[in-house]
């Protein structure tokens, strides 16, 4: 299962930490980001693959389980530091479950929206991996 776990350069300081997402720490050209948010207890989140795109999620604040499966196995992510990314790349299906009260999920993807790169049935999922 192509997944990463990836360091995030954390400068530490008496006012505040701050950390870094450049290309260094991302293998692809960044073209969209967006934050989930607010979201409400035993909500899900995910629930699809991607057939080109790939995304680097971090936990900028609270924490929440990527469940990652490649059709072949299923692994369990926890993100909880906003100094580690998990790299995830297509063809890997993802959820996210079990949001702390405040978690805040960054997602950085390396393409714009597009539903056609979107696999939004786990079944279909199956069988395109299976090939």
């Amino acid at each position: 299962m192509e997944i990463k776990i990836v360091n995030i350069p954390k400068i530490e300081d008496p006012r505040g930490n701050l950390s870094v997402i450049e290309k260094e720490v991302v293998p692809f050209e960044i073209k969209r980001v967006y934050y989930l948010y607010d979201v409400p207890a035993g909500a899900e989140r995910g629930g699809h693959a991607h057939k080109k795109l790939q995304q680097f999620l971090v936990a900028l604040s609270g924490s929440f389980d990527v469940i990652l499966n490649d059709g072949k196995e299923e692994k369990i992510v926890t993100l909880n530091k906003p100094f580690e990314g998990l790299l995830i790349t297509n063809g890997i299906w993802r959820e996210l479950k079990n949001f702390s009260s405040g978690a805040v999920c960054l997602v950085v993807a390396s393409d714009v929206f597009e539903e056609a790169d979107y696999i939004r049935g786990f079944e279909d999922f199956l069988a395109i991996s299976a090939k």
